[in-house]
């Protein structure tokens, strides 16, 4: 069974923002970080992993990522620092 996982990139700290969900963050990084996507995060230099949730399913993950996405920037930066103060790139902790 494939756990869901909804995650926020930063380009740097405070920087431009992603929220996106997938069931294999490693290759989505890899996709992100490498820029085999067109796309926001190609263009922005979108690649640090900054914040991350594990989902049972992929409805509930893609539940929360819709959510997120409506959040006003400001709640996504406090929910961020409430986890990762430094914006580090969190890619080697799970």
């Amino acid at each position: 069974m494939k756990q869901s996982c909804v995650y926020i990139l930063a380009s740097r700290p405070r920087g431009a923002l992603y929220v996106g969900v997938t069931t294999n963050l490693h290759r989505r990084l890899w996709e992100h970080r490498t820029g085999a996507v067109d796309g926001f995060t190609r263009k922005y230099n979108v690649y640090r992993l900054v914040w991350f949730e594990l989902h049972p399913t992929a409805i509930s993950a893609i539940q929360r990522e819709k959510a997120i996405k409506k959040w006003r920037r400001a709640w996504k930066v406090e929910m961020i620092e409430s986890h990762n103060p430094e914006w580090r790139d969190l890619s080697g902790e799970f």
